[in-house]
């Protein structure tokens, strides 16, 4: 039975400085829904490492909930990561933001050594152990790498990022806006994003090159 090309696509929050950047989540929908694909969107019910002011960059003392606020980039169609596993969905992907390192996992603050959140490690081991592609933007090769280890990813050109990669035991590929590294053993594909300095139409490339290569990914199991 197939479940048409469905993509669950997992959110950390809403702002670049605090969640999910939006561009690369809005751009990530339309990517998918232009491909001829479907997409539900989840985040974690959770508190926010912190909250900050996007306009001046400033901590902000107020709390917030990573579900509550990715609920404003799904407009409201959004559900608890918790209901999520691989029988949903045949493939994952991940947006970046800073609620990634934050919220989804804790490299922000401790790098190579960080933890990542139970659930968003149970849902990409699921996938993963399944055999379903694994799509991941921006700094989210981070997580991906914490939890499987041994996987080839990009970030773009950050040297110190790359090498808390290769230290996670990932390999890291250098790469320029709207690359994608595919690493076909673990179905995991990758793209820089805003790590590097971008314009919203590189974003837009980068979304669509990524999608573009997770559905090259999904079409040989389809219809099983």
């Amino acid at each position: 039975m197939t479940k048409s090309n469905k993509i669950a696509v997992v959110l950390a929050g809403c702002g670049v400085y605090d969640g999910a950047e939006i561009h690369e989540s809005v751009f990530a929908l339309w990517a998918i829904a232009a491909a001829g694909a479907t997409y539900d969107i989840y985040a974690p019910d959770m508190q926010q490492h912190h909250v900050i002011n996007h306009l001046n960059g400033q901590e902000m003392s107020e709390k917030r909930n990573v579900l509550v606020e990715a609920a404003r980039i799904a407009r409201g169609n959004i559900l608890p990561l918790s209901e999520l596993d691989a029988s949903k969905a045949d493939a994952i992907l991940f947006p970046g933001g800073f609620g990634v390192a934050k919220n989804l996992c804790s490299f922000a603050v401790d790098g190579a050594d960080c933890t990542v959140n139970p659930e968003v490690k149970r849902v990409v081991k699921d996938f993963h152990n399944a055999q379903e592609p694994i799509a991941a933007l921006c700094i989210s090769p981070v997580l991906i790498t914490k939890i499987l280890g041994n996987t080839e990813v990009t970030i773009g050109s950050d040297k110190d990022t790359a090498s808390a990669i290769e230290t996670m035991g990932g390999k890291h590929v250098t790469t320029t806006h709207g690359e994608v590294i595919i690493d076909t053993s673990n179905k995991v594909v990758t793209t820089p994003c805003y790590m590097l300095d971008a314009s919203v139409l590189q974003i837009a490339d980068g979304a669509k090159n990524i999608v573009a290569a997770l559905m090259k990914l999904l079409a040989p199991v389809q219809n099983h």
